[in-house]
């Protein structure tokens, strides 16, 4: 796979700061079982990236003595870490917020059979993905199979309460090197279709724009549109977006423990640094004033900007 990170990082992204932490975002491996052509994290059923107990163990201890809103579990598929499950629960105990960014056929794995259940119990929000509402498209993207596999675990997740009492998103990624379309309009597209050929409820589509990173970046410089796709997110920029961005109160935590802004600066091995230079781990979180210090940015932040804006929970503005 080729490596992007020396034509994003450094880079010219306007300088912004943390303003506090309410999320913590949590990468439990990069263990999945789908291999998606536009996964930032390059994850998959062959990797064998998983955050250890002790790790974990430091993050418990965070969850319990530190005033977080949201745990926010991501992978890979986050569901096949052994301890999801007490992660989760730990969480809930503290009255933490916890959503689950599920790929739903995870629903359908084996020991997996009441993960859905276990969810609704503990009223976890759910972001699901799911890149159109055609199969054609979904498996294209996802592969073969995907779309009539995330249709079923919607169906099931409607039935438990998600998408009416329980909060259920879907997440669309463009296909190809392009922007994604107006967040709005495509959610009443996704709301209309979804409802009249599988009778699916949703809350709402979070429109995200694919990073030039990891795998979906290795294909852009093999297809020779890195340039290209780079240059659109810059000349889509806009500065009032920068308000709003992730990185601004939220901490991702890697596998290992490590600190960084965001995911993607994650998974391109650009963490956060104390005055020395040092990358901060996990353990170092109660130790070191993160509030107020520059962000680390790069090229790649312009994917966050471009246009309507882009973050883990969709569009920046309505467009």
């Amino acid at each position: 796979m080729r490596e992007t990170k020396h034509l994003l990082i450094p880079g010219d992204f306007p300088a912004i700061r943390r303003t506090g932490i309410d999320t913590l975002q949590i990468n439990l491996g990069y263990k999945c079982n789908q291999s998606c052509t536009h996964c930032h994290v390059n994850a998959g059923p062959n990797r064998t990236e998983m955050m250890s107990d002790a790790t974990l163990d430091i993050i418990f201890d965070l969850i319990s003595t530190q005033a977080f809103k949201c745990v926010d579990l991501t992978g890979g598929a986050p569901e096949l870490h052994s301890r999801f499950r007490d992660l989760v629960s730990h969480a809930r105990e503290h009255d933490i917020a916890v959503r689950d960014r599920c790929n739903l056929t995870i629903l359908f794995e084996p020991n997996q059979e009441d993960l859905a259940t276990f969810l609704a119990k503990q009223q976890v929000e759910i972001i699901a993905s799911l890149p159109c509402y055609t199969e054609k498209n979904v498996d294209l993207q996802r592969g073969k199979g995907v779309f009539a596999d995330s249709i079923l675990g919607l169906q099931l997740l409607n039935q438990l309460g998600y998408g009416k009492h329980l909060p259920l998103h879907l997440v669309y990624n463009p296909a190809g090197p392009t922007l994604p379309p107006s967040q709005q309009q495509l959610q009443r597209d996704y709301t209309q279709r979804l409802a009249e050929d599988f009778n699916i409820k949703f809350n709402e589509l979070f429109v995200i724009t694919n990073m030039p990173i990891q795998r979906f970046g290795s294909s852009l410089l093999s297809s020779g549109h890195f340039d290209s796709y780079l240059d659109t997110l810059r000349a889509s920029h806009l500065e009032s977006n920068l308000a709003n961005v992730m990185c601004k109160n939220t901490i991702s935590i890697d596998w290992q423990g490590n600190l960084y802004d965001c995911d993607f600066n994650q998974m391109l091995e650009h963490p956060i640094t104390d005055e020395h230079q040092t990358a901060l781990h996990i353990r170092d979180l109660s130790q070191n004033k993160l509030e107020q210090m520059s962000i680390k940015t790069g090229n790649h932040c312009y994917g966050c900007t471009a246009g309507q804006g882009s973050s883990c929970s969709g569009a920046l503005n309505a467009v």
